[in-house]
């Protein structure tokens, strides 16, 4: 079992902290939820693990190990992809050759998502913002890494490709993480989900996804 963790991690954009003390586990394979609004660290915690920011306190382990301090292309070597909000494609490249710096055979990829084929020779940077989504999560699929995060996976995605995509995200054989504002409904997770609710920079609930139901606080995040 793969498990990515963080412990007590502290992170600083210059006179601002980020992270206040955050821990948390995500195991694998297993879909592990960062829920939270704009500003509440959820995708400061994703760069935190893939290594795309330091920590100024805490520590990063994988498998038990501690890896602080493994620059983040280290981590990506040894089978961890980060899927960005922004800027996750190379748009001056066609959708075949950003599929190609992941995998030579796009097939899979284009299995995934079949509305990529008609645009292998397009360059992504003129695709539509669901299209780009598309790309970037196919790239990550191509990648088989064994740890898979994933900022705002369905975003700019029609509701059947936000449920193919949520689909694909739980049949991997990987510790995957996705940060979303709102959690989606159980049907969409496909699979159970453990949950963690941050606010400001802390976490503020962690336990199973049903359990947000009822608690004070954590059900305002909620659709």
């Amino acid at each position: 079992m793969t498990l990515v963790s963080l412990h007590h991690a502290r992170v600083r954009y210059g006179p601002l902290e980020a992270l206040h003390g955050v821990t948390l586990a995500a195991p694998g394979p297993g879909l592990t939820v960062l829920l939270g609004r704009n500003g509440s660290g959820r995708t400061t915690v994703l760069r935190a693990l893939a290594g795309a920011v330091p920590l100024s306190g805490g520590s990063v382990r994988w498998d038990g190990a501690d890896v602080t301090g493994v620059p983040a292309h280290e981590r990506a070597r040894r089978g961890l992809c980060l899927v960005p909000e922004r800027q996750a494609v190379f748009g001056s490249l066609t959708v075949r050759e950003n599929l190609a710096l992941t995998a030579p055979d796009p097939e899979p990829a284009l299995a995934a998502y079949p509305a990529l084929r008609p645009l292998l020779e397009r360059r992504a940077g003129t695709l539509s913002g669901g299209e780009q989504r598309m790309l970037a999560l196919s790239r990550a699929l191509l990648a088989r890494a064994r740890v898979v995060l994933v900022d705002e996976p369905v975003q700019g995605l029609s509701p059947a490709l936000a449920a193919r995509t949520y689909a694909l995200l739980a049949a991997l054989d990987a510790c995957v993480v996705v940060a979303e504002q709102r959690l989606p409904p159980a049907p969409l997770l496909g699979r159970p989900a453990f949950v963690y609710v941050l606010r400001r920079g802390s976490v503020v609930f962690a336990g199973e996804a049903g359990e947000l139901d009822g608690r004070s606080g954590t059900s305002a995040e909620r659709p």
